[in-house]
This record gives C-alpha cells, sequence and structure tokens, in this order.
C-alpha cells in the first residue's frame, strides 16, 4: 500500500492480498507486516515502523464493515462472531526497534503483536539466515530483547534468523515462539526453511511453523536458480543476502523485472501442501500454520497466488487425507492456541490499543 500509494480497495495488479481477495479468501484475521526494509537500518528504522503502523491502522478504519483492528486472541474471536476480518499488526526487522526496549514497549502499545527478530540482514543483536553471522546467533542484548516481549505478551517471530539464533531463543523463551512465514529445508534447501531438528525442537517449545508461500521456499529448484543468481562477495555490513536483489535499495519493480528474467519454473499448490504435511509429519499437526508471505514474495505457485486461493488449499489438504479438525488446527487453531498461551503468561498488563 505504501509502495503503490493504493487503499485496500483500489485495483492493483500487483496486489496478492487486497480487500477483495480478502473477502474471497474465507479468513477471520490476517496478520499485516510492518515491514522496514535492511535500508533503514541506521537510517532512521523505527520512524519508518511508526509509519508503516499508522498505515496499517488508518486503512483498517476506513473499513469498518469489513475490517476490525486486533491486537488479541478475544479481539478474533469477536470478528468472528461479527463476521469481519481482524488485522493484526506484525513488525518485520528487529533494526526497526533501534536497539531501544522502550521502542519495542511503544510498538506493543501501539498494537504491534509480533516481531521478526532479523530480516534479511543480521542486526546489532540477531543473526540473520540471510546475512553474515556477528553475534554467534543472539547477543546478551537479544536475550533481553527476547524475554521482553515474552514479558509484554509479545509473539516471538523466528522466522529470518540464523539456525544458532534460533537455538539461542529456544533457549532463552519461556513461553512459546512463532516461525510467522517459513517452510521446510528437507525439502527445499533455502537457508530461511527450517531444519527437521528445528522443527522438532520447534515441537517441544509448543511452538507453530507457519509455511510460507514463496516459490524459492517451496520448490528446491527455484530455491537453486535463485540462489545461484544471488551468490555475491559478502561485505562486513550487508543489506541482506539470500532473498532479495544485490539490496534493499533496488526499486521493487526492478526486483520483479530481474526475478522473472531468472527464468524459475513455476511452482505449484501441491508444493505448499507438500509442506504443509512434512511439518506436521516432523512436529506434529498441532505445530503447522499458514504463513502466506502475500505481498511480501515476487513469485506464488499456480493456484495460490492471491489471498482467494486459500480455500484451494483447504481443498487439497482434505483430499491428501487431513481430517476436518486437523485442518482447523492448521487453518488458525494451533496459531490461537500458541497466541493465547502468550498474553496468559505476559507479566505486564495489556495495555489499550
Amino acid at each position: 500500500m505504501l509502495r503503490r500509494n493504493v487503499h485496500l480497495d483500489e485495483h492493483d495488479t500487483e496486489a496478492q492480498a487486497d480487500l477483495r481477495t480478502l473477502l474471497e479468501s474465507g479468513i477471520t484475521a490476517s496478520f499485516f507486516a510492518a515491514y522496514v526494509p535492511p535500508y533503514y537500518a541506521g537510517r532512521g528504522a523505527a520512524k519508518f515502523a511508526y509509519r508503516q503502523i499508522d498505515l496499517i491502522r488508518s486503512e483498517t478504519d476506513r473499513y469498518p464493515n469489513q475490517l476490525t483492528f486486533c491486537a488479541d486472541t478475544r479481539g478474533i474471536a469477536e470478528a468472528k462472531q461479527r463476521r469481519k476480518i481482524a488485522i493484526m499488526i506484525g513488525v518485520e526487522g528487529g533494526h526497526a526497534i533501534e536497539d531501544s526496549l522502550d521502542t519495542l514497549r511503544d510498538f506493543y502499545r501501539l498494537g504491534a503483536r509480533y516481531m521478526t527478530l532479523t530480516h534479511v540482514n543480521t542486526n546489532n543483536w540477531c543473526d540473520s539466515s540471510g546475512d553474515g553471522a556477528r553475534h554467534g546467533g543472539l547477543t546478551d542484548f537479544g536475550r533481553t530483547v527476547v524475554r521482553t516481549m515474552n514479558d509484554l505478551g509479545m509473539i516471538v517471530d523466528i522466522s529470518h534468523v540464523s539456525d544458532k539464533a534460533f537455538y539461542a531463543v529456544i533457549e532463552t523463551t519461556r513461553v512459546p515462539v512463532v516461525a510467522t512465514h517459513s517452510s521446510c529445508r528437507a525439502l527445499c534447501r533455502h537457508p530461511r526453511n527450517m531444519t527437521d531438528d528445528m522443527l522438532r525442537t520447534l515441537a517441544k517449545n509448543g511452538g507453530v511453523c507457519m509455511i510460507n508461500f514463496f516459490s524459492a521456499f517451496v520448490n528446491d529448484d527455484v530455491a537453486q536458480v535463485v540462489m545461484k543468481a544471488q551468490k555475491r562477495a559478502r561485505e562486513e555490513r550487508t543489506e541482506g543476502g539470500t532473498e532479495e536483489l544485490p539490496n534493499d535499495t533496488t526499486d521493487w519493480d526492478e526486483y520483479l523485472k530481474w526475478f522473472s528474467a531468472l527464468g524459475c519454473p513455476t511452482a505449484k499448490l501441491e508444493d505448499v501442501v507438500n509442506h504443509v504435511l512434512h511439518a506436521a509429519e516432523v512436529a506434529g499437526v498441532e505445530h503447522v500454520g499458514i504463513g502466506s508471505d502475500f505481498d511480501g514474495v515476487p513469485a506464488l505457485p499456480a493456484d495460490l497466488q492471491t489471498a482467494a486461493g486459500l480455500p484451494r488449499l483447504t481443498e487439497r489438504l482434505l483430499e491428501r487425507g487431513l481430517s476436518d479438525s486437523e485442518i482447523e488446527k492448521i487453518l488458525g487453531g494451533n496459531f490461537l492456541r500458541v497466541f493465547a498461551e502468550i498474553e496468559g503468561n505476559a507479566v505486564i498488563p495489556p495495555l489499550n490499543v
């Protein structure tokens, strides 16, 4: 919305999730990402995050008959009863807090209910899967960030972090964590995906892995083409290496052209289904969710190219043998359970948002 200067109900050929497709999808709740490109690290990252948070809230208020802003599990249930879509906020990229716990708390006060500890860039306290490691995973301050999020009742998102950072977070947190948009490395060898050991560890933690739909995360042939094209010399301070074009200053349109020119094969709906089923087999069906990454990636599988395609995923999971109750868990029940546990273990009184 910010990039195109459009509202949710305005036609945009690029949009993967807009008001129309969200309504067609049948979903009850969706996180909108207050995504801060790594370019802004040290260049006003918090200010950019505030701008995104304000946009999400104002855009939700613009459609009171269809949308409602939500900051807790009770709000999700109420949205379901009122037949509205609950819109929630997640801050993507820990550099957004500018190494300030006060800023982290302020994001929570404004309604942000998860934060992705890194993006494709290693920040000052957490290593990224898409960048050089500088901290052996997580610094002491990074552990304090995790504990502070636990105290607030804010979901710790371990998508994007390095493998070492993942295990350091697991050692640090006192509540379950969530991978809001990650898939399975056993099926697709991209470093953004989770290994089977990570999935089993996440299950022991009680958390959830929410499967990402990006073609390069669900189809290994696509992943190999993309990773080969993005190999480049590492710099001491890089702006992201294995997901984005050389750096995040690149205009999105140029990134789309670059990706299109790679000639990647088209991923299929079945690729996503395979990741859901693999995660369910390894971690248990109680630890799997859906984390599409709509409008955050340049290519999606056939039949899942907008939010309107979500019912096809449900149909295919039924055809592959999952029961209604198992699919209900995957489509939201598991996340709601974890979110409620995180809320219930907060030690700071909930804030009015």
